[in-house]
C-alpha cells in the first residue's frame, strides 16, 4: 500500500510551513516529522476534502465531537449575529450576558441532575479539572477536608491538563509527564473481553470489579475518597462498554461509603448512545456531569460542570468570608460560544435527533458486528453510533499483535486510501460518525471500511 502521506514538501507550501512551526498534539511526533501533515481543506455535512481533492466520510465525527456535521449554516450565522452584538463578556463579579444565562438554563431543564447549577469552561479537560478543584472546596467548607481523593478506572480518558491528565487512565498520558497527582487513584478497567477471568460472567465480573473497588476504598480510608468518575461508554481507552450490572453494583458501594459519582458525558453526552446522555443508558444516577465536545458540536470550544444544589450552597456560603469563588476562567460563559452552544441543542431538538439515534444505532450496530467472524477481529462493540474493532494476532487466545506491527495504523490508512477518516487506538479501530449520519451513508462508511479490512487481513492473517 503506498502512503498516504507524502514525506517531499515545497518550502513554502503548507505542509514544510506546519512541520517548521506546529508543536502537534497527541502525535508521534518521529513518525511525523518522516511522513508530514495531511491538510484538511474544507468539509460539509459528514465529508471532508483534503488539500488535493479528495473525499472522505468522516467515521469519528471529528475527535468523537462534530454532532450536527459540518457546515450548519444556522451555526454559523448566529456566531456572526452575536459576534456583531456582543463579540466578548466575562462572568467575574457577577457580570452576565443573555446566551450564557440561556444556555445554563437549558442544561439544567435537560441534564439528569435535579436543579442543576452550570459552570462554563472550554473543553472536556478543564471541565475535569474543575471538577476537582470543586470536590476539594465542597469538603474543605463543609467540614470534611480529609475526603478528597478521586477514583477513576485505568482506560478511562479523562483530559491532558494536570488534574484531568492524572484522571486519565492511559499509560502514555502519565509517562514522563509526572503523573497522575497525589489523590488521584484507579481502580480495574470494566473491559469484559480482556480482563475477564477464565469462566467467568459478566455478572460474576461486575461483581468482581465492584469489590476491587470496595477493596481500594477501604484500603484508602473511605473518610479520605471523595468521589469516583467515569465515563458511561470508555471513548480514548477503546470504546469500552461495560457489562450489564457494572454500574449498579459500583454505585452500591459509591452509595454505602459516602463517596459522590462524577460522569463524565464529554464524548456521550447528547445522543451519542442513543439516549440524551449516556447515564440514562447505562442507568447511573450522576452526583455531577461534565459536557463537552458535542455541547456546540465542536463549532466552538465550549464546556460546562453541571452539579446539584446542595454541592453549590456550601460553597455560595462560605464566600461570606473567604471573599470570593477564586476559579475562573477569560472564557467561561463566552457570548459566542454559549450562543452557538444554545441553538445546537435547539437544533438536536428540532430534529428530534436523539430518537434518530436510537433509530439509526440499530443498523449501526448490526452492520459493525457483520465483522466480527472475520480473521483478526477479536472483539466488536459498541452502542448507539458508537463503536470499535479489536485486532487480534489469535482469535482463541485473544493473544494481540506486537507492538511494532501497528496493525490498528496500518488498517487506519488503508481506511484514507478509500475514502475514511476512522481513529486507530493502538489495534483498536474507533468509528463515531456525526450523529446526523444517514443509513446510506452508515453503508458507504462501512463499505468503505471493508475494503480496508480486507487489506488489512491480507497482509497480517498469514504473519
Amino acid at each position: 500500500m503506498s502512503d498516504p502521506f507524502h514525506n517531499e514538501f515545497a518550502p513554502t507550501s503548507l505542509e514544510a510551513r506546519d512541520m517548521r512551526y506546529m508543536f502537534h498534539p497527541t502525535t508521534n511526533l518521529a513518525d511525523f516529522h518522516e511522513t508530514g501533515p495531511l491538510v484538511r481543506q474544507r468539509a460539509e455535512g459528514v465529508y471532508i476534502w483534503d488539500a488535493s481533492g479528495k473525499q472522505y466520510i468522516e467515521g469519528m465525527a471529528g475527535l468523537w465531537c462534530t454532532a450536527l456535521g459540518y457546515g450548519v449554516e444556522e451555526l454559523v450565522s448566529v456566531a456572526e449575529q452575536q459576534m456583531r452584538t456582543l463579540s466578548y463578556a466575562q462572568l467575574f463579579a457577577g457580570v452576565t450576558n443573555e446566551p450564557s444565562v440561556l444556555l445554563a438554563e437549558k442544561l439544567s431543564e435537560i441534564v439528569p441532575i435535579e436543579n442543576g447549577r452550570v459552570f462554563f469552561g472550554q473543553s472536556g479537560s478543564d471541565a475535569n479539572d474543575t471538577q476537582l478543584k470543586l470536590l476539594w472546596l465542597y469538603h474543605n467548607v463543609i467540614g470534611r477536608p480529609q475526603k478528597k481523593k478521586v477514583i477513576s478506572r485505568w482506560g478511562a480518558y479523562h483530559g491532558v491538563t494536570l488534574g484531568a491528565g492524572s484522571l486519565t487512565g492511559l499509560p502514555a498520558f502519565h509517562k514522563n509527564f509526572d503523573l497522575p497527582i497525589p489523590g488521584v487513584l484507579h481502580t480495574s478497567n470494566p473491559h469484559y473481553y480482556r480482563f475477564a477471568e477464565a469462566g467467568e460472567s459478566e455478572a460474576q465480573f461486575s461483581s468482581r470489579l465492584a469489590s476491587e473497588l470496595e477493596d481500594l476504598i477501604l484500603q484508602e480510608g473511605a473518610e479520605t475518597v471523595a468521589a469516583f468518575i467515569a465515563e458511561p461508554v470508555m471513548g480514548a481507552g477503546g470504546v469500552i462498554v461495560p457489562p450489564e450490572g457494572y454500574f449498579s453494583k459500583v454505585q452500591e458501594v459509591l452509595q454505602k461509603h459516602d463517596i459522590l459519582f462524577v460522569d463524565d458525558e464529554v464524548i456521550c453526552g447528547f445522543g451519542r448512545t442513543g439516549n440524551p446522555f449516556g447515564c440514562q443508558t447505562m442507568d447511573i444516577k450522576p452526583t455531577t456531569v461534565s459536557l463537552a465536545k458535542a455541547l456546540s458540536s465542536a463549532y466552538l470550544p465550549i464546556s460546562a460542570v453541571v452539579v446539584p444544589e446542595f454541592l453549590y450552597d456550601p460553597i455560595r456560603e462560605a464566600t461570606r468570608t473567604s471573599g470570593m469563588f477564586a476559579h475562573g476562567f477569560t472564557y467561561t460563559g463566552h457570548p459566542v460560544c454559549s450562543a452557538v452552544a444554545l441553538r445546537n441543542i435547539e437544533i438536536m431538538e428540532r430534529l428530534d435527533l436523539f430518537k434518530a439515534v436510537a433509530q439509526k444505532a440499530g443498523i449501526f450496530q448490526q452492520r459493525l458486528q457483520a465483522f466480527n467472524d472475520l480473521p483478526l477481529v477479536g472483539e466488536v462493540r459498541g452502542i448507539g453510533l458508537i463503536g470499535a474493532i479489536e485486532f487480534v494476532k489469535n482469535k482463541e487466545t485473544k493473544e494481540s499483535f506486537p507492538r511494532d506491527a501497528r496493525v490498528g495504523i496500518y488498517c487506519m490508512e488503508c481506511c484514507l486510501q478509500h475514502g475514511l477518516v476512522v481513529r486507530a487506538l493502538g489495534d483498536v479501530v474507533c468509528f463515531c460518525p456525526p450523529l446526523v449520519i444517514t443509513e446510506a451513508q452508515i453503508e458507504e462508511l462501512f463499505s468503505k471500511f471493508e475494503l480496508a479490512l480486507r487489506e488489512t487481513i491480507e497482509k497480517f492473517a498469514a504473519d
